[in-house]
């Protein structure tokens, strides 16, 4: 494969960038820009896993920085080929010269996620190794950091391996006890081919049922503010978010958008929307407005329905009672900080939770973080269990517990067991995909893409 680079920091300014190098000729390549300072040896003389300080220049022999240029040895680097990575100040400007100067001594533009990419042909890290490095980079709570960097360390590769290990081992037998019936091979009762595969049954329902909760913890889910006009939803907004986001006045229909942020409650991402007021109203941005509102809550995953409790309930809050009714939601009683002019135990007659408190003064924040983790099933997030990630996790892993039932029952049927193994074979086939031992370079470009460059 031939030598790449990219610019591995963020394009942004700081006080360091890195470009980073690969290939056979990574050595050779940096060699043509850097100049060491106070060694007498070149970086093809230097162990991997050591520094020199230096310059770098460019094509022309001009000093364009300093730099540091620390280099690795294949095997031994991310990607298993030689490396190095040339750590100068971190400018854009002078990033993007250095990095022609890369460019101009032979190296080519890494493509996205290639350096990652080359790690996994490479057999450094297994495909869910990969797809756990694009989560470590965009993980947005402690939670999501840990479940990610489990997930580099093997997590979910080791539980895949260890139902699928069994699996090969029952397949193995079948296939040798059909194909060679004279060698006396003892056939498994059917109990205990039952067993095996009600255990694996059992693991991936186990696995796919970690699915909603680890994206609600690394993605966030989709959460909406509702309540008529005036409620304190805008005050909602801020509370939750720790600053003014929404505009908070006496007056009402001032929520005329739709104001958007991601906040993080607890372990859950909240993708939170503060919405228009609902009510009649002859305004039309205000009407535009409402009907942003009422498109938000169909699609959100997480509904905060807010109430005035200085107020009596009218039409529209009995109205959007009614249309939660099948949606996840919790019930919020505000402005708890005003005489009440009836009490939160008749919203508790709508099955929903029930949290009581005052925007405004911030009592009741820590009753709603706790209903909104039970309600998403995040308060007890384990993130050093095995997890699933990505669609592409979720959806080999419900292919190959398809297959397992398949097989289940065409034992319980009375097919032939070389029918069950075909159905065993391909529940293999899926959890193999999973990890990337049997991917397809479609596959593999199809996940690889959405990184970012220089990763």
């Amino acid at each position: 494969m031939k030598t790449i680079a990219a610019i591995s920091t963020a394009p942004a300014v700081g006080g360091i960038g890195v470009i980073r190098i690969s290939g056979e000729e990574a050595i050779a390549v940096a060699q043509k820009v850097f100049r060491a300072v106070s060694t007498t040896k070149s970086l093809a003389q230097m162990q991997g896993y050591t520094a020199a300080y230096g310059f770098v220049q460019s094509a022309g022999g001009q000093k364009l920085d300093e730099c540091v240029a620390l280099v690795f040895r294949a095997p031994h680097s991310y990607t298993g080929e030689d490396v190095v990575e040339l750590s100068c100040h971190g400018g854009l400007f002078l990033l993007k010269k250095v990095l022609e100067a890369v460019f101009a001594a032979g190296a080519i533009p890494a493509e996205a996620g290639e350096f990652t990419k080359r790690a996994f042909l490479n057999k450094k890290i297994d495909l869910t190794e990969a797809e756990a490095v694009a989560s470590i980079i965009a993980a947005q709570s402690e939670a999501s950091a840990a479940a990610a960097l489990s997930a580099k360390e093997g997590a979910l590769f080791q539980k895949i391996s260890e139902i699928n290990e069994s699996l090969v081992s029952l397949s193995a037998h079948l296939a040798a006890w059909t194909d060679y019936p004279e060698d006396d091979i003892e056939a498994l009762a059917q109990e205990e081919l039952e067993a095996v595969l009600r255990s694996a049954i059992e693991e991936c329902e186990a696995l796919l049922a970690t699915f909603e909760v680890s994206q609600i913890v690394s993605e966030g889910v989709d959460t909406a503010i509702l309540g008529r006009t005036n409620v304190g939803k805008s005050s909602l907004m801020n509370l939750i978010c720790g600053e003014q986001k929404s505009i908070v006045t006496d007056i009402e229909g001032t929520t005329r958008d739709v104001v958007e942020t991601s906040v993080r409650m607890g372990n859950a991402v909240l993708k939170l929307a503060d919405t228009a007021g609902l009510r009649e109203s002859e305004d039309t941005i205000e009407q535009i407005g409402i009907s942003l509102s009422k498109k938000k809550a169909e699609s959100a995953g997480l509904i905060l329905a807010v109430f005035d409790c200085s107020k009596s309930l009218g039409e529209e809050d009995f109205a959007l009672l009614q249309a939660i009714k099948n949606k996840r939601a919790i019930l919020i009683y505000n402005k708890t900080d005003l005489s009440a002019v009836w009490e939160p135990d008749f919203l508790a007659d709508y099955g929903k939770p029930v949290v009581t408190v005052s925007a405004k003064s911030r009592a009741g924040y820590e009753a709603l973080v706790n209903a909104v983790e039970e309600a998403l099933g995040t308060k007890d997030f384990n993130p050093y269990a095995p997890l699933l990630a990505t669609e592409r996790q979720k959806q080999c892993l419900g292919t190959a517990l398809s297959c397992l039932r398949e097989a289940l029952a065409a034992l319980h049927s009375g097919l032939t067991l070389d029918a069950v193994n075909v159905s065993l074979d391909a529940a293999i086939s899926a959890f193999l995909e999973l990890t990337g031992e049997r991917a397809t370079e479609k596959i593999t470009q199809e996940i690889f893409k959405h990184f970012c460059v220089g990763k």
